[in-house]
């Protein structure tokens, strides 16, 4: 069997009996004892064979004395091969390609290989590839030999007459005929060729038996590592009979041969006709060959051990299981919990910071009973942390005309104001993105401060979301809770996510101007961060803990007056004032919009019954003198429901 073969058929096996065998092959015995020889040495093989068919072979050198198959396709490589087994001369000279990805048969130019190959004999061919078109020859490597000529078959049958007669195989180690006689018919390609042989050297050279023994050593470590290895070096020793770990030069060609080096560093070896160089350059690739090993024996080991911590993680998680459902203790709930929480995690684009902490309270709720306090925290906290719309936004809409129409119909009169939103959206649809501004609707009770900021909501197509800060006194209330505490919740801020299920909505402060200020904390001061562009990006509530952006949202400011508004808080808005509105503009407000909504509230849509311009006029003037319609409307109201009364009675 080829040293391929056994290792291909070599599986792990008795590992003492392996060893047995390893310890043998790499300490042969001594000189006295007998030792097996191969059937390929009894066989006379020429000494000197000057022309041969010449094999070019990719990746990797060829070695003396180490079996190896080819895998032919070229119809007339394979029919020059097949012809010279015929006539009983087994033999061509195997050279490696200067390019890997040459695949080629023939070779056409010296440029194409290595001029250093082996004279090699083959000793089977079987048909192979579809309908036999192609050819598998095992070879057996005999010795090197330099390549000094590329001839055609043409040049080199010159000197022949045509047809004339091949000579046979002759078994004595005398010169050989050349065999471009008998190749003449076939376009492939010849070589003159001349053998190499070793320079001289002495086995009590110190180098040569320090690096003998530092290859045997490192031979010994790899095949500890590497089964294939092993099995290569017990069959090749029963091959040799031993010999080649008494022959330095052997030995080198064996390590060379056995590893899986560069082509250039194989190439090098084979090229050394020096025993001392060779050995070294054989154990520099050997070396690398332990350091690859070690390294791959080193990530099957961490693979390992992450699959047997899985594997027993898995194991140990269902004894768990197993013994809570023995006693009665209802997991059940808490694993459709945990369930639910992944879920909405796996559709949301968490932050990595935000994913992190997420895994390390969902592994710490898995962990938990269900009768412990800490276990409602931790769900709360989980339902809070996956109902934030992280990654998630809503399409904006910057058509000019589209907000105009939609403060048309929402807004008389108010022209500067609408103007001046106008310019907003036009600049929010060049720079692509209307972040990083506060709006700030100055003006009096009842001229409409809070419909403007829905209305900005609706033409820009923002979810929208209203707080009041009026009297607020607690920081927590912007910037949430500790969970440490009862009945701990997030501000008002992430409450406003939560409800609008967007990252960019568009969130109105109402009467920022009322803002108080307790024991409990400043909230203007905590409004400077969530206000402040360039802070609120990584706003960060006490509750959640983790970083938010609330970069994207708009905000928009409502106040009566701007004298109560703190001065840091200011320079951060950008103030659009609504004035009163004088009484025509009243007048049209209620016939547009206030009678008919104080009708449809009192049920009267059917009915014919409508507040009179006059009557509209009177309100104003003698029940009605504020600067906003707020009043008017609850009289049209008050109006309105008295007709009701009348109707029903």
């Amino acid at each position: 069997a080829t040293p391929a073969a056994a290792a291909a058929a070599g599986g792990k096996g008795n590992k003492p009996a392996d060893d047995v065998a390893l310890n043998k092959a790499l300490n042969p015995p001594s000189d006295g004892v007998e030792q097996v020889s191969s059937d390929l040495e009894k066989v006379s093989v020429p000494t000197q064979y000057p022309q041969l068919l010449a094999v070019p072979l990719s990746r990797r050198p060829l070695f003396p004395g180490f079996y190896k198959s080819l895998y032919i396709t070229d119809p007339h490589a394979i029919a020059a091969i097949q012809d010279l087994m015929e006539r009983r001369q087994p033999y061509i000279g195997i050279f490696l390609t200067t390019d890997d990805d040459l695949e080629k048969d023939v070779i056409t130019s010296l440029s194409q290989v290595h001029h250093v190959g082996v004279f090699a004999q083959i000793t089977n061919i079987y048909q192979a590839g579809p309908e036999n078109s192609a050819l598998t020859v095992v070879v057996y490597p005999h010795r090197r030999i330099r390549m000094t000529e590329l001839i055609s078959p043409a040049a080199a049958g010159a000197d022949a007459a045509p047809g004339a007669p091949v000579a046979p195989v002759v078994e004595s180690a005398g010169p050989y005929h050349p065999i471009n006689a008998a190749l003449e018919e076939f376009p492939v390609s010849l070589a003159n060729v001349e053998n190499l042989e070793d320079l001289p050297y002495t086995h009590s050279n110190q180098v040569i038996k320090a690096t003998t023994s530092e290859i045997l050593n490192v031979l010994k470590d790899i095949s500890n590592i590497n089964l294939l290895l092993r099995d290569q070096i017990i069959t090749f020793s029963i091959q040799t009979g031993g010999d080649a770990f008494k022959d330095p030069a052997k030995l080198a060609d064996f390590a060379a041969a056995v590893s899986s080096g560069e082509p250039g560093e194989l190439q090098a070896v084979l090229e050394s006709l020096s025993v001392e160089d060779r050995l070294m350059k054989a154990l520099t690739v050997l070396k690398k060959e332990l350091a690859n090993a070690r390294l791959q024996q080193d990530i099957t080991k961490e693979i390992d051990k992450k699959i047997t911590r899985k594997q027993q993680e898995y194991y140990l998680t269902e004894q768990l299981k197993g013994i809570k459902k023995e006693l009665g203790i209802d997991t059940d709930g808490k694993e459709k919990l945990v369930e639910k929480f992944r879920k909405r995690a796996e559709t949301l684009k968490m932050p990595e910071a935000v994913k992190k902490v997420f895994d390390e309270e969902l592994s710490k709720l898995q962990n938990l009973e269900t009768a412990a306090s800490e276990f409602s925290v931790t769900r709360n906290y989980l339902d809070w942390l996956t109902q934030i719309p992280w990654g998630t936004h809503s399409p904006e809409n910057f058509d000019i005309k589209h907000a105009m129409t939609v403060l048309d119909e929402d807004h008389y009169g108010l022209s500067d104001v609408k103007d001046r939103i106008l310019e907003f959206i036009a600049v929010g649809k060049l720079r692509g993105t209307v972040e990083g501004k506060i709006i700030t609707l100055v003006g009096p009770p009842g001229v409409g401060k809070t419909s403007v900021g829905k209305s900005i909501a609706r033409a820009l197509g923002r979810q929208f979301f209203r707080f009041s800060v009026g009297g607020l006194t607690d920081v927590a209330e912007i910037k949430g809770h500790r969970r440490t505490y009862v009945g701990a919740m997030p501000g008002k801020v992430v409450q406003a996510l939560k409800k609008v299920q967007t990252e960019n909505p568009l969130i109105m402060i109402d009467e920022i101007d009322k803002l108080g200020r307790g024991h409990q904390g400043d909230p203007a001061s905590a409004l400077l961060e969530l206000l402040d562009p360039e802070q609120n990006n990584s706003f960060l509530d006490h509750y959640m803990d983790v970083p938010l952006d609330l970069s994207k949202v708009l905000f928009v400011c409502t106040a009566n007056i701007l004298d109560t508004i703190p001065a840091p808080l200011l320079d951060r808005m950008e103030v659009i004032t609504l004035s009163g509105y004088v009484a025509e503009e009243k007048a049209a407000i209620a016939s547009k919009y206030l009678a008919p909504a104080a009708r449809l509230s009192a049920g009267l849509q059917s009915r014919d019954v409508n507040v009179t311009p006059e009557a509209i006029d009177a309100m104003i003037k003698s029940y009605c003198r504020e600067s906003g319609v707020r009043s008017l409307k609850n009289h049209i109201e008050k109006v309105y429901r008295k007709a009701a009364l009348k109707i029903v009675r």
